[in-house]
């Protein structure tokens, strides 16, 4: 019966059923096996909801969806063309700072290159650079600022590893730290190479203007802002997590609506909706993972893996080359939010077990997911690139190659240099 069962979840996951019911089902199965009551699902669920840095997650989720209807990204192209664009390369680096801005707040990578990629494209291309730059460029910018804070796969990393209780005690405020300095990494090393590989082209810069940038400050002069209503009214101990969360939905609130008037009071509920349908899927997945997790510990399959990894790597290096290839192809296969469920389990107690610090995993784990997005031959990015600018997969294939190299180069400097993300974590 057992094993019927279990080829019964395995045909439906073929079939493509949806992932809550598969994880639900094999924690079922699971729990059954170990004649352990199924009420723990229910009290699981209740567990998660009774979790204060939950509010974090829909609010968060709302503000990005309402700036995603506005005209947000077109006042930040504007801003940082207007300040960047005098330099070399210029609005390759506009390009890169405002997508992982863009990103940082919406949390979808498909978002950013549908929102900022009518915009971005066309202005590269008529700068001068060649279109397969310009496709690269913009594919490889739309999951930039997953690092970034209020990210939420950086959110829900935090509440995985707050319910697992494993490693020392982590806070939605170190993995928000955490994540600046490698973001920043990314985004310098993608800028110097874009650089490099255009010094030959004869790109025309863009005269700085003090008119001009004082235009593009006043213009973004409500969005200007929100970096420190999430970072430093955290860190300057004016609100904890959940109450930025709450200070930046209303603030973004009033601005779209009453002062932009950008998005109408009729067009609200719809925002509202799609923004509540999105949490809502992620919270019926996160709390079927936690339970399954539950049948994970108490089976001793996190110790079990650690035990059988461990008999034939012994160096936390080694396991970390293990780790990374195992992420990129996970990227380019599972959603971010699926893949964080299914896999931290189970990945974070072998990487405490080495001696890894959880913020430093989850910091590699989001840089990988990055990365996956538009890696060959099935990256997300890939596809949406493709219908959003009518070209082949295969052309966006070759496009982001060499950012994927350069990025692939950071994720290297990541791993190994473990001070870059927990230099500012207080545990």
């Amino acid at each position: 019966m057992v094993l019927t069962l279990s080829l019964a979840l395995v045909v439906l996951a073929l079939l493509g059923a949806p992932l809550f019911t598969i994880i639900v089902g094999a924690a079922m199965l699971g729990f059954y096996v170990a004649e352990v009551d199924l009420a723990i699902i229910a009290i699981e669920l209740y567990r998660l909801a009774d979790t204060p840095l939950l509010l974090a997650l829909p609010l968060f989720t709302f503000s990005g969806y309402l700036l995603s209807e506005s005209k947000t990204s077109q006042r930040l192209v504007r801003l940082t063309q207007a300040i960047l664009g005098w330099m070399p390369g210029g609005l390759a680096i506009v390009a890169f700072v405002t997508c992982a801005f863009f990103t940082a707040f919406t949390g979808a990578s498909g978002v950013t290159i549908v929102a900022l990629g009518a915009l971005l494209y066309p202005a590269l291309k008529q700068a001068g650079y060649s279109e397969k730059f310009s496709l690269g460029l913009v594919t490889t910018s739309g999951s930039l600022g997953l690092l970034l804070p209020p990210s939420l796969p950086l959110i829900l990393y935090g509440i995985l590893v707050q319910q697992m209780e494993i490693g020392p005690p982590l806070s939605l405020q170190d993995l928000f730290v955490a994540g600046v300095l490698p973001a920043l990494l990314m985004v310098v090393m993608l800028s110097a190479w874009s650089i490099w590989a255009t010094r030959r082209d004869p790109l025309p810069l863009t005269p700085f203007s003090w008119t001009e940038t004082k235009q593009a400050i006043w213009d973004a002069k409500w969005e200007i802002p929100l970096p420190f209503f999430v970072l430093g009214g955290i860190y300057g101990g004016y609100f904890a997590v959940s109450e930025a969360a709450a200070v930046t939905a209303m603030y973004v609130l009033i601005v779209e609506v009453l002062i932009y008037r950008e998005i109408s009071l009729r067009q609200l509920p719809s925002v509202m909706r799609e923004s509540m349908v999105m949490v809502g899927g992620i919270l019926i997945i996160l709390g079927m993972a936690l339970a399954f997790t539950n049948f994970l510990v108490d089976a001793e399959v996190p110790m079990q893996l650690f035990t059988l990894i461990q008999s034939h790597i012994e160096s936390p290096l080694a396991f970390l080359i293990l780790l990374n290839i195992l992420l990129l192809i996970l990227g380019a296969i599972l959603d971010i939010f699926a893949a964080l469920v299914i896999m931290v389990p189970l990945i974070l107690p072998v990487a405490v077990g080495y001696g890894l610090h959880p913020v430093h995993i989850g910091i590699i784990f989001l840089a990988n997911m990055q990365i996956g997005y538009f890696t060959p031959p099935v990256g997300m990015n890939l596809f949406i690139a493709s219908y959003r600018f009518k070209k082949p997969v295969t052309t966006l294939y070759q496009a982001t190659i060499p950012f994927m190299l350069v990025l692939l180069l950071a994720l290297l400097i990541i791993t190994y240099v473990p001070q870059l993300s927990l230099l500012f974590v207080s545990n």
